[in-house]
């Protein structure tokens, strides 16, 4: 078996034992690693929504200044090594190997020596990422939290900067069933000497994470409302739902640096930045677009970035360019919350179910979507992602696919097989 088989193995061992809401595990992995998070300055990216975008675009901010960066995102939409990337590279499969299998022979002894019992996925490649970093000489590492902040693993690290992009109600069975609980759960990130950055989407429980700042002995959080920047940058090719995340973003990296930034580099890096399965269009005639939209808030959010983009036929009401809506959600979300924002934009509507273990049933799901569907349409049923998009393919269909990370990467992958895998990158 290839090393890097190898670690493939190790992750999906792990895989079966969920989440485990303690940073008592990844203490003990990253202490055999030599605290790698040590070497290097870094900028956790927490919140509801829009974590990744800005998690990207601050990476890409500071690499135009001229830093040595690294980028950690979750989950990936393909492959396992896309959740690490280096001066804006998903490292080598070589290097990811290297990396969680250096992590697995920590665990392994933590475990034999009786430290804990096992680790979870999550704080495998987490644990593997911070360590990669050291070994790489990077001088900013720009974390996404997986999951609300307290118990993540990357809250193993002490950030010099803390962005929360925004608060609304979404894992409500681990993280609590009010915007206040999850808000404590992602306040945690701001420690002592971080400089808290609080999003727009923050502006309803901010008490807390001032009270939290005020707590560990924190500067008072900036707030993310604007940037005197922004004006003078061509964010044009953006939905408009990025402004916000480029925002923080903005004042993230300005913190990160302890510096003004430079117009222009600033510029050239909105330039050539791609946000993956986010309003990202993969294949041009017929379109397809992917959107990861996975909770009510997000799916509106996408509807509007429709409606702006395409607009509105003025006759059928639907939006223009494309005639089918693919939708997969999994069981844990807000399905009901997430269609009505959807299905009234599209003449076809079709649904169906990822490879992921969480995965409404095709069939459960299209019966939700006729339920809330004012035109009491049936929706065409696919048992796979691969069955619907080769269906689409022979008829040519004009497609956005979404509501779940997972769909939208296996929705990409196939279209990328299909077209010798050359994408039209969208953002």
């Amino acid at each position: 078996m290839s090393k890097y088989n190898q670690a493939i193995a190790a992750i999906k061992g792990a895989l079966s034992f969920g989440i485990d809401p303690t940073l008592r595990t990844i203490s003990a992995l990253v202490k055999c690693l030599g605290n790698p998070q040590q070497n290097y300055q870094c900028i956790q990216i927490a919140g509801t929504n829009g974590k990744t975008s800005t998690s990207r675009f601050t990476a890409a901010f500071l690499r135009s200044h001229g830093a040595k960066v690294a980028l950690y995102t979750s989950p990936n939409l393909i492959e396992y090594p896309e959740r690490m990337e280096i001066d804006g590279q998903v490292v080598s499969n070589e290097d990811f190997a290297t990396a969680i299998l250096a992590a697995k022979d920590c665990a392994d002894v933590a475990i034999k020596d009786g430290n804990f019992e096992h680790v979870t996925e999550f704080e495998l490649i987490t644990a593997a990422a911070l360590w990669l970093y050291a070994e790489r000489h990077v001088e900013f590492a720009v974390l996404e939290v997986g999951m609300g902040g307290s118990w993540d693993a990357t809250s193993v690290v002490t950030p010099k900067v803390a962005v929360i992009t925004g608060i609304n109600l979404d894992h409500t069975h681990v993280l609590g069933d009010t915007v206040e609980a999850i808000a404590r759960e992602k306040a945690a990130i701001i420690k002592a000497e971080s400089i808290g950055v609080l999003g727009e989407g923050t502006k309803n429980v901010r008490e807390t994470f001032f009270e939290q700042a005020k707590k560990v002995g924190a500067p008072e959080p900036i707030i993310a409302e604007q940037h005197a920047m922004l004006d003078e940058l061509d964010i044009s090719r953006f939905p408009s739902y990025q402004r916000h995340n480029i925002i923080c973003a903005l004042i993230a990296t300005e913190k990160a640096l302890g510096r003004a930034l430079d117009l222009t580099s600033i510029q050239d890096a909105l330039r050539d930045i791609q946000i993956p399965g986010r309003f990202e269009l993969i294949n041009k005639d017929p379109k397809v677009l992917i959107d990861a939209a996975h909770n009510p808030e997000s799916a509106q959010t996408l509807a509007t970035s429709l409606k702006e983009r395409y607009g509105i036929d003025k006759d059928s009401g639907y939006i223009e360019g494309f005639d089918t809506l693919l939708l997969g959600v999994l069981e844990d979300k807000d399905a009901k919350g997430i269609i009505p924002a959807l299905i009234p934009l599209f003449k076809n509507i079709a649904v169906t179910q990822s490879s992921s273990p969480r995965a409404i049933d095709a069939n459960d799901l299209a019966h939700i979507v006729k339920k809330l569907d004012k035109e009491s349409r049936t929706p065409q049923v696919f048992g796979s992602v691969k069955s619907a998009v080769e269906t689409f393919l022979e008829n040519g269909n004009a497609v956005v696919a979404t509501g779940s990370i997972t769909l939208a990467g296996e929705v990409k992958a196939i279209y990328g097989k299909a077209n010798n895998d050359k994408f039209v990158q969208g953002c």
